[in-house]
């Protein structure tokens, strides 16, 4: 762009772990541009997460509305043009959303990603990934939206908006110095879930070497019959925070702890964002994509396998954010390996303990 613009819309609705990957190229924008004024159209449960960031006019839209919400768009930026939008999502919902929004440069994905007539509603693209690079991360991919004005990537600065009465209530929540192990079981996706009875192996595992486990989750139905089958399975007892935490809370509380073990997840992504080492549970989804992006070191990846023994082809043979969300893939995640990746986390959380 020849000059730098004065206004700018960010169009991502969801998920939890999505909008955290957005925080770098909010921070990103205002570093270059410090009187830029930015407009994000959200969802609500992800604005709750994030209402705290500074800077930022947030559109809030209720993804259960349909055509509701679009009129509020509307009616919310009546009158209003912005020098860019970043269409940061491929849903046919935001896709036609973003048709309300008024922009003289309207960047969405590369060609190879485009789904959903994303086409029809963009001007400029992302780049494309190289051909035979490494499977890029949601991370990446979104941190280049910067690059069609004139920016490079958006760097890995998280600077996650955590109030200190959160932080107070995680404190209680935890308190002391003994390392938590803080497991959140449940994805949004049912499939993507590990077996209770193996939550449970580990947890116990973790209390008999001296840390204490704490259970996190909202408040579904899924998510309290989860946490009550890990329950009942223990023979250690666990702290039970399953439904008590309100999403202005969950950051601090995985700040707090010493090591998260979910699924693919919105905690995951916080827990990264926030600092938490994390033991990444992956075998539905392709933890090069979408796992937690700053340390590897502790997931546990079974999707390559999943591919084989279930698709009956390789992982490189699927697209890009290909899912293998499929009965018995969780399965191919053994107890032993994910215990192995908690010793390993565990003695990384020692050494910078003593340091």
């Amino acid at each position: 762009m020849p000059a730098p613009p004065r206004s700018i819309c960010l169009l991502r609705l969801s998920a939890l772990g999505d909008v955290t990957h957005v925080l770098p190229v909010v921070h990103a924008l205002r570093a270059a541009w410090p009187e830029v004024a930015l407009t994000w159209i959200i969802g609500k449960p992800e604005h709750r997460l994030l209402a705290a960031l500074p800077g930022v006019e947030f559109i809030v839209v209720d993804k259960a509305s349909g055509w509701r919400g679009l009129r509020h768009v509307r009616a919310a930026l009546s009158g209003r043009r912005f020098d860019a939008l970043l269409l940061m999502q491929l849903a046919l919902r935001a896709n036609v959303l973003s048709s309300v929004v008024k922009a003289d440069l309207r960047v969405g994905y590369d060609r190879g990603r485009a789904r959903e007539l994303h086409g029809a509603f963009v001007d400029a693209r992302i780049p494309a990934a190289a051909h035979g690079s490494a499977v890029p991360h949601v991370r990446d991919v979104l941190a280049a939206f910067l690059v069609p004005l004139g920016l490079p990537p958006a760097a890995p600065v998280w600077d996650f908006p955590v109030s200190q009465d959160a932080r107070d209530w995680a404190a209680q929540q935890l308190p002391g110095e003994q390392p938590a192990l803080l497991v959140s079981p449940c994805s949004s996706h049912a499939l993507r879930n590990w077996r209770p009875e193996r939550y449970a192996a580990v947890a116990d595992h973790a209390i008999a070497r001296g840390w204490r486990v704490a259970l996190c989750g909202g408040r579904s139905a899924m998510e309290r019959q989860m946490a009550d089958a890990i329950l009942a399975t223990m023979q250690c007892r666990a702290i039970d925070l399953t439904g008590k935490d309100s999403l202005q809370q969950l950051p601090a509380l995985l700040e707090r702890a010493a090591s998260v073990l979910s699924p693919d997840s919105g905690p995951v992504h916080i827990a990264n964002a926030v600092g938490t080492r994390v033991i990444g549970l992956y075998a539905c989804t392709d933890p090069r994509r979408s796992g937690p992006c700053s340390d590897l070191r502790w997931t546990v990846d079974r999707y390559a396998l999943a591919a084989e023994r279930l698709l009956g082809k390789p992982a490189s043979a699927l697209r890009w954010g290909a899912k293998i969300e499929r009965p018995g893939a969780m399965d191919l995640i053994e107890v032993d390996a994910v215990i192995d990746a908690f010793e390993r986390c565990a003695a990384d959380q020692a050494a910078g303990a003593a340091r």
